[in-house]
C-alpha cells in the first residue's frame, strides 16, 4: 500500500522511523549459538504500511470520526504506529486529538459520556490523546509486542462539537489533517511445535518463536519445559510468552520459570480453534548466558456429538420435520448419546448444533440451527452453536443474541448457563461459570425459574468464529439436573444498527474504502449508540411546538405574496410561496416529507427569494427580467446540490443580482439627474426598513445559530427574510394595471391584454 504524503513533518518523520528501524536491524546480535546447528535465531524482516490521510472534524456522532483500516500479517513480532498530523488554515487553535484502536472491529467510544442501551456491551476503548502541537513537534507514536494478526483500527477525531451552527464559507477554518503509519516486524523462520513431539531450543540473548497449530475441538492444550539448564546457574530463567495482543482487552498469558525445578508448564484451557497460536521464549539469564532446555506441546481432544437434522429424521421417520420434532428427539439424542459413549473408545465433550448463516443484506445476517429454533440443553455437557462472523464484512453491525424459553421448563433450584465466546467455547460449567476462555473473556447470560429471557448486544463483533454455549447446571442439588433437559429458543441476527435506531434516529451505512460499518444520526436532542439516551430530548410537546413555531413563522410570507399578487408580480407570488410551504421543521421528528429534501427546498427556496427580490428592484425589461430569473434559479439549485452549507455557493448569485440592481439605479440616476428611487418617503418608510430587517437576518443566521435556540433563531430568519421582501418589494409601475379582458368572443376565446405587452390569439 502506497504512503501519501501528509506536510513536510509526516514525511521526516516516517523517514527517520524507516532509518531508525533499519539501524536496529542492522545492529542485531549474530546468531546464538545452539547445540543442534540447524538451528539459528529467526530473521526479522520490517514492513511499511499506510494509508491516505484524511480531514478530522469535531466529534458529534459516529460518522463524524476517520476510520483507518490496517491488516497485520503473521508472525509479526513488534507493531509500531506512527501518528503524524498537519494543520492548515488561518484559524488553527490548540485541539486535543484522540486516536482509538481495536483489533478485529472498529473501537466502540463514547466522547459524549451517553448510555448505551440496556444488555449493551460497552468496554473503553483503547486510546490516546494529543494535543495538536505536541504532535507537530513530537513524533507519537505506539508500540506494540507480538500483535495478533489480522484486521486493526483506528478511529481519530477531535473534542466534541459545540453547539453553534457554523455557516461554512463564512469564516476561516482550519483543516486537521490526520494519516497513520504502520511499521511492523515479522518473523521469517518460525520453528513449528508440533504435538506431542519435544523440541531442544537453546537461548542467548535473543527470543525465540515457535507457532503451534490448534486444531477444532481441542479442550486443553499443555506447554512444558523440560530439561531447563542455565550453562551458570541452577533453575530456569525462562519467560514462556503465549498468544498474541489484542487491544482494548488483552489476555496473553505469561509463564515466569525462575524456580530450582527443571521444568515448568502453562495449561491453557479452550484455547483458539483453527488457527496458529504464537509461543515466545526469552531468556532471563545475563547476557552471553546459555538456556537450553525443550519444549512439548500436548492437546486433550474432546468428541462432539453433531446433532443433525439426519438423526432427527432417522429416529422419526413418519414425522415432519419442524419445531415439534424437536420435542420427539430428547430421547433419540439421550439414547444416541449413550450407545455411541459405550462403543467408542472417549466421551463426548459437547452437543455441536449446525447453523445456518443466511445473508439477508449489507451488515445484516441471520442465523438459525438448522434442526429449527430450538436447542436441547442438557446438564452432562454443554450444547454449542458456531456461529461465523468471519468474513470481515460482519464486524460493522450490531450482533443481537436473544434466548427464551418456556415457564414451565426451568423449574426452581435449575439454571441454564451461556456463554458467547469468540474464537473457541467455553466448556467447564461444571467447573465455573465465568465464560474465560484462554485467551478471551466470554459475556455470561442466564435463564431460571425467575428469568425466561437473557438478551445480549454485542456492537461491532470481532471478526472471528463466536462460539454460544449452553448446559442446564443445579447448583443447590446436582441430582435435580441429571434427567433434566430444557428447550431454548435462540435469535441471533446481525444488523447494522439496533432497531434501526428508532423513532428519533437514523441508521446510515459508513464506508472507507471497501469496508462498511453503520452508525446511528440521533435528532430531536437524542443521544448514544443507538439514539436511546434521552438526557438532552426533547419531548413530544416541545417537537410539536418547534415545528410549528418554523411552519407558523412561514406565515409572514403571506405579506409578500400578498403585495406581489397585487402589484402583479405573479413570479415573485409563487417564489414566496414555495419558500413558505416547504421550510424544514428543522430536526424535528414530524415532517411532511424526509428531512434531506425538505432542507434543500427550504435552502433552494431562501436563496431564490433573495434572487427574484432584488431582480424585481432592479426594473429590469421583462424578457431580460424572465432570463434572469429562471438562470439564477438553475444556478442556484446546482450550488446548492455541490454544498448545500457553502455560503457563497447561495450568497454569489444573490451578490451578483445586488450588482445588476445597482448598477440600474445608477444608470437611471445619471440618466434622471436625481437619486434613485426619487421619493424620500421610500427610502425612510421602505428601502432602510427593508435592508435593516435584511441585514439582522443574515447576522442571525451566520453568527446567532446553536442547536438550541435553532427554532428560535430560525423561525426569527423565516420572519425577517419575508419582512425585508415586503418592504423591499418596488411599487407598481405607472402604468401598470392589473390583467383584463378587453374583449370576448361568443366562442369563449378571450384577448387579454397588458399594458406593457399585448397578447393576440388567432383564430
Amino acid at each position: 500500500m502506497g504512503r501519501v504524503g501528509a506536510g513536510d513533518t509526516a514525511r521526516e518523520a516516517a523517514t527517520g522511523s524507516l532509518l531508525l528501524l533499519l539501524l536496529l536491524l542492522l545492529a542485531r546480535p549474530p546468531p546464538a549459538a545452539a547445540s543442534n546447528s540447524k538451528e539459528s535465531e529467526a530473521g526479522l524482516v520490517s514492513e511499511h504500511f499506510s494509508q491516505a490521510p484524511q480531514k478530522l472534524s469535531f466529534y458529534s456522532w459516529y460518522g463524524s470520526t476517520r476510520l483507518f483500516h490496517f491488516r497485520v500479517p503473521p508472525d509479526t513480532v513488534l507493531l509500531r504506529w506512527l501518528l503524524h498530523v498537519s494543520q492548515g488554515g488561518p484559524s488553527c487553535t490548540d485541539v486535543e486529538i484522540t486516536v482509538h484502536f481495536r483489533y478485529g472491529a472498529p473501537p466502540v467510544i463514547n466522547p459524549l459520556g451517553t448510555s448505551f442501551p440496556d444488555h449493551t456491551l460497552s468496554h473503553a476503548s483503547f486510546h490516546i490523546r494529543a494535543l495538536l502541537s505536541t504532535m507537530l513537534l513530537d513524533n507519537t507514536s505506539v508500540n506494540i509486542s507480538h500483535p495478533a494478526p489480522g484486521d486493526w483500527f483506528l478511529v481519530a477525531h477531535l473534542p466534541p462539537s459545540s453547539q453553534k451552527i457554523q455557516v461554512k464559507g463564512f469564516v476561516p477554518t482550519c483543516a486537521y489533517i490526520f494519516q497513520p503509519d504502520m511499521l511492523v516486524m515479522r518473523v521469517v523462520e518460525v520453528s513449528t511445535l508440533e504435538p506431542d513431539v519435544p523440541l531442544q531450543q537453546t537461548l542467548l540473548s535473543y527470543p525465540s518463536y515457535l507457532k503451534i497449530f490448534v486444531p477444532e475441538y481441542t479442550q486443553e492444550l499443555r506447554l512444558e519445559l523440560q530439561g531447563c539448564v542455565s550453562s551458570v546457574s541452577p533453575g530456569c530463567p525462562v519467560r514462556l510468552t503465549v498468544g498474541a495482543t489484542t487491544l482494548p482487552r488483552n489476555f496473553q498469558r505469561v509463564l515466569t520459570c525462575t524456580g530450582l525445578a527443571p521444568s515448568c508448564h502453562l495449561l491453557l484451557s479452550s484455547p483458539p480453534w483453527g488457527r496458529w497460536l504464537q509461543v515466545t521464549f526469552e531468556s532471563l539469564a545475563e547476557p552471553h548466558v546459555t538456556v537450553g532446555f525443550t519444549a512439548k506441546a500436548t492437546f486433550t481432544v474432546c468428541k462432539p456429538w453433531s446433532v443433525t437434522v439426519h438423526h432427527l429424521i432417522q429416529n422419526n421417520p413418519n414425522q415432519t420435520y419442524n419445531t415439534s420434532a424437536i420435542q420427539l428427539s430428547q430421547s433419540a439424542v439421550h439414547r444416541d448419546l449413550g450407545r455411541s459413549s459405550r462403543e467408542d473408545s472417549g466421551p463426548f465433550c459437547l452437543l455441536n448444533y449446525p447453523v445456518l448463516r443466511e445473508d439477508t443484506d449489507v451488515v445484516s445476517v441471520h442465523f438459525q440451527p438448522l434442526n429449527g429454533a430450538f436447542v436441547l440443553v442438557h446438564s452432562s455437557m454443554p450444547s454449542v452453536m458456531q456461529l461465523r462472523l468471519d468474513t470481515g464484512m460482519d464486524s460493522g453491525g450490531s450482533f443481537i443474541i436473544v434466548l427464551r424459553t418456556n415457564k414451565t421448563e426451568v423449574t426452581n433450584g435449575t439454571l441454564v448457563a451461556a456463554c458467547v465466546n469468540a474464537a473457541s467455547p467455553f466448556l467447564s460449567f461444571n467447573t465455573s461459570l465465568n465464560c474465560t476462555t484462554a485467551f478471551f473473556q466470554g459475556y455470561p447470560m442466564f435463564l431460571s425459574a425467575s428469568s425466561h429471557m437473557a438478551n445480549l448486544i454485542i456492537p461491532y463483533p470481532e471478526t472471528d468464529n463466536w462460539y454460544l454455549s449452553l448446559q442446564l447446571v443445579c447448583p443447590e442439588s446436582p441430582e435435580d439436573c441429571e434427567q433434566a433437559v430444557v428447550r431454548v429458543e435462540t435469535i441471533l441476527y446481525l444488523v447494522p444498527c439496533l432497531n434501526d435506531c428508532g423513532p428519533y434516529g437514523q441508521c446510515l451505512l459508513l464506508r472507507r474504502y471497501g469496508y462498511v460499518y453503520a452508525g446511528c444520526s440521533c435528532k430531536a436532542g437524542w443521544r448514544g449508540w443507538s439514539c436511546t439516551d434521552n438526557s438532552t430530548a426533547q419531548t413530544v410537546a416541545q417537537q410539536r411546538a418547534a415545528a410549528l413555531l418554523l411552519t407558523l413563522s412561514n406565515l409572514m410570507f403571506l405579506a409578500p405574496i400578498a403585495i406581489s399578487l397585487h402589484r402583479s408580480f405573479l413570479v415573485e407570488a409563487s417564489v414566496y410561496f414555495y419558500t413558505m410551504f416547504f421550510s424544514t421543521p428543522g430536526e424535528a421528528v414530524l415532517c411532511i416529507l424526509s428531512y434531506d429534501t425538505l432542507q434543500y427546498c427550504d435552502f433552494l427556496g431562501s436563496g431564490a427569494s433573495t434572487w427574484v427580490t432584488i431582480l424585481c428592484m432592479a426594473r429590469l425589461k421583462t424578457i431580460l427580467k424572465q432570463v434572469l430569473l429562471v438562470l439564477g434559479t438553475l444556478v442556484i439549485a446546482m450550488s446548492l446540490q455541490m454544498d448545500r452549507r457553502g455560503i457563497w455557493n447561495l450568497m454569489g448569485p444573490c451578490v451578483f443580482a445586488f450588482v445588476i440592481m445597482a448598477s440600474m439605479w445608477i444608470y437611471r440616476c445619471g440618466h434622471r439627474g436625481q437619486c434613485y428611487p426619487t421619493s424620500w418617503q421610500r427610502w425612510v418608510f421602505y428601502l432602510l426598513p427593508g435592508i435593516s430587517m435584511a441585514s439582522v437576518g443574515i447576522a442571525m443566521y451566520t453568527s446567532m445559530m446553536t442547536s438550541d435556540n435553532y427554532y428560535y433563531t430560525h423561525s426569527i430568519w423565516h420572519i425577517l427574510l419575508a419582512g425585508s421582501a415586503a418592504f423591499l418589494l418596488p411599487p407598481r409601475e405607472e402604468k401598470a394595471g392589473s390583467w383584463t379582458c378587453l374583449q370576448k368572443f361568443p366562442c369563449h376565446y378571450q384577448i387579454c391584454r397588458n399594458d406593457r405587452d399585448e397578447l393576440y390569439t388567432v383564430t
